[in-house]
């Protein structure tokens, strides 16, 4: 293979795996001085430079070297004599390229002993690439396709070529890949290990996947007439999500929920894990802070709330004593998930209980234990 014959190889490589052709050029300028180095007795230390000439195909080695009065290390030193053979105006302490390609047909030689240099540097290439064609979509819920779950937990997918890797920590607890199927998930970010590889990250337990699909199923949050304020999760448990209108006349609720629950129930068949479902709450944000949390413990109702510190948002929330055990939740989770959506600390008191009565005897059979949740916002 001549040096021009190599040059047109390498455009054809880029071409048909649609990769920049400076890349390649560049991994191959880095291989070239890696062989150089090796064949001809270069150590680590001696400054190498490759040129590569697209147009004529030339490839050229050069060594840097300074020029000295006396030269001991004719690999990084040249006198000052043969430098300004070259250029008159250079003087001691200066540092000039010296030409140093071998005769013969330098090029296949390259070609050959660089093959897995260059090999790697292109399956980089391509997976930078891969990777930059979706870098457009981090934040938003896009498909994947399943390749395989590892021993720890992972699930590896592909996504345009790309690699994506969604962690343990990132799957809704119960829920079981398929290998070969396709699934949605969050594109979260582009992870860049040191190593300089990259991948994207993947998640179908953070929030904000469960806001991209509300986004898929409802135009309105689409088109910005209705908004989602906060979320508040439990992957593969239960969720609420705090909606308001921005257009006048516009249900938010009924706009989530869609005809006959059409909109919901296609959110929700997305969420299940085998046999779970993950309920969602839907809940009317309100301006007015005391109906917002009141509105927060639905399907509980309310009766007041009574604020106890503004400084440290804590607020405890009265509701009808037949309604305590509904309003606390199972394992304290209906108030731990109100007070993420609205970031106060909330507390749960019976009428009875908050009037400083007793309760009626039928109540304290079923009196749950007092639950404090701290809020935190998403």
């Amino acid at each position: 293979m001549s040096q021009s014959d190599f040059i047109s190889a390498i455009r054809q490589i880029a071409a048909e795996r649609k990769i920049d052709a400076d890349e390649i050029i560049n991994a191959v300028k880095e291989a070239v001085a890696s062989t150089y180095k090796a064949e001809y007795g270069f150590g680590d230390q001696d400054r190498l430079k490759v040129e590569i000439n697209p147009e004529e195909g030339n490839i050229q080695v050069f060594a840097e070297k300074e020029v000295v009065a006396t030269v001991e290390d004719e690999s990084i030193e040249i006198s000052l004599e043969a430098a300004k053979k070259t250029d008159k105006s250079l003087k001691l302490g200066d540092f000039v390229l010296v030409d140093i390609t071998p005769k013969g047909d330098f090029g296949r030689i390259a070609a050959q002993t660089a093959r897995q240099i260059i090999v790697q540097r292109l399956r980089e290439a391509e997976k930078d690439a891969a990777i930059r064609q979706v870098q457009d979509k981090v934040g938003e819920v896009v498909t994947v396709f399943v390749q395989k779950v590892t021993q720890t937990g992972d699930v590896i997918c592909e996504i345009n070529r790309a690699k994506a890797v969604m962690p343990k920590e990132e799957k809704i607890n119960g829920e079981f890949y398929k290998l070969g199927s396709n699934i949605k998930v969050l594109l979260k970010e582009i992870i860049e290990e040191e190593s300089g590889n990259k991948y994207l990250l993947v998640s179908r337990a953070d929030p904000e996947f469960l806001h991209g699909l509300f986004k898929m199923e409802v135009p309105e949050i689409e088109s910005g007439t209705v908004e989602i304020v906060s979320i508040a999760r439990e992957p593969g448990s239960r969720s609420k999500v705090a909606v308001r209108s921005l257009a006048q006349g516009v249900d938010p609720i009924g706009s989530c929920v869609g005809q006959k629950g059409i909109r919901i129930n296609a959110i929700s068949n997305e969420l299940k894990a085998g046999a779970f479902e993950e309920k969602i709450d839907i809940i009317p944000w309100a301006e007015d802070r005391e109906k917002f949390l009141m509105n927060s413990i639905s399907p509980a109702e309310a009766i007041e709330v009574k604020i106890v510190s503004e400084e440290e948002k804590q607020a405890i929330i009265v509701v009808p004593d037949t309604k305590e055990s509904l309003a606390i939740g199972r394992d304290g989770q209906n108030v731990r998930l109100a007070s993420k959506l609205t970031g106060w600390s909330i507390e749960i008191k019976g009428e009875s209980e908050a009037a400083g009565r007793a309760k009626p005897e039928a109540e304290v059979v079923a009196e749950e234990p007092t639950v404090v949740a701290e809020g935190a916002v998403e």
